[in-house]
């Protein structure tokens, strides 16, 4: 039996309709499920055979966790290490999203960041992470944790979303173009998470996983727009003017690291992946999106 935690989020959605659609056992719960509340689960899972946990739950507000750091570090680190503890219990292989952001982002961009590189986080949202992680490896051996960057996808708030919108509501769209990452399309990652499960994999450790290739947001957003434009779901006969601009100009209350890539090289190898370009990926996202109404 496998433990979906956070199915209504924008990766646990994609995890949820992978286990549907390939017939696997499993329990999903979101928010109505409380993990920062250890009793809760408990009484959730009491007298349940779990053998897989996929935390995709989380606290992702990168700005407003600069203000609100209790209820950040209380769900990244204490309702993640309620979780470990949980799949201590069961004796369950735990497989637990986390982020880019536990790095810095000042490594030389010659190199991407590997899984054996010093974590350093800059914001709180990148600290509580970090936390989260480190109560599962003093908590665990049987864990799977895989960190991405630039997620997006059908469900939840994300860049590709929020591009659209603004190339349907403006005629200037602006874009930093000095952070630099590579975008990683959820369904993509639920495919790994999924062939982790189907597999009984017992490869534990931490692994990096996005869509290939490294681009920046500004040089994102054009990919959208000029994707977007060419498929219908941006009208053909406005001419929007997407605007680079440097940090600098365009304030927020956490830190963006400047460089996250990062290095597939070890899921790669340990799970024989064969991991497509993003641009490929981001094409793939809008053909669904076309097919549907989009708000």
């Amino acid at each position: 039996m496998i433990w979906l935690i956070g199915n209504k989020g924008m990766l646990g959605y994609e995890v949820e309709e992978l286990l549907k659609k390939n017939n696997l056992p499993y329990r999903a719960s979101d928010q109505e499920i409380d993990i920062t509340d250890f009793s809760i689960l408990v009484q959730y899972i009491k007298d349940k055979k779990i053998d897989w946990i996929v935390n995709c739950a989380a606290y992702t507000a990168v700005d407003k966790a600069e203000e609100e750091i209790e209820k950040a570090y209380c769900i990244n680190r204490d309702g993640v290490k309620n979780i470990a503890r949980i799949a201590s219990e069961k004796q369950a292989k735990l497989i637990h999203i986390s982020t880019d952001y536990v790095f810095d982002g000042k490594k030389n961009k010659q190199s991407a960041y590997t899984e054996e590189n010093q974590a350093n986080p800059m914001g709180i949202y990148g600290k509580s992470k970090l936390a989260g992680e480190k109560e599962i490896i003093n908590l665990l051996d049987k864990y799977f944790i895989i960190r991405t960057a630039w997620l997006y996808g059908a469900n939840g708030h994300n860049f590709v979303y929020a591009m659209l919108r603004l190339f349907r509501e403006r005629e200037i769209v602006k874009v930093v173009d000095d952070q630099w990452g590579s975008p990683t399309y959820a369904a993509d990652l639920a495919e790994v998470i999924l062939k982790i499960i189907e597999t009984g994999s017992d490869k534990f450790g931490i692994y990096h996983f996005t869509n290939k290739g490294v681009t920046n947001w500004y040089e994102f957003a054009i990919e959208i727009y000029d994707k977007a434009k060419e498929i219908g779901i941006v009208n053909e006969s406005r001419n929007i003017e997407i605007k680079p601009v440097k940090t600098e100009e365009y304030p927020t209350a956490a830190i963006r690291p400047q460089y996250s890539v990062l290095s597939k090289d070890k899921v790669k190898k340990a799970f024989n992946l064969k991991i497509r370009n993003w641009h490929k990926a981001l094409e793939d996202f809008l053909n669904i999106l076309s097919l549907r109404p989009f708000q």
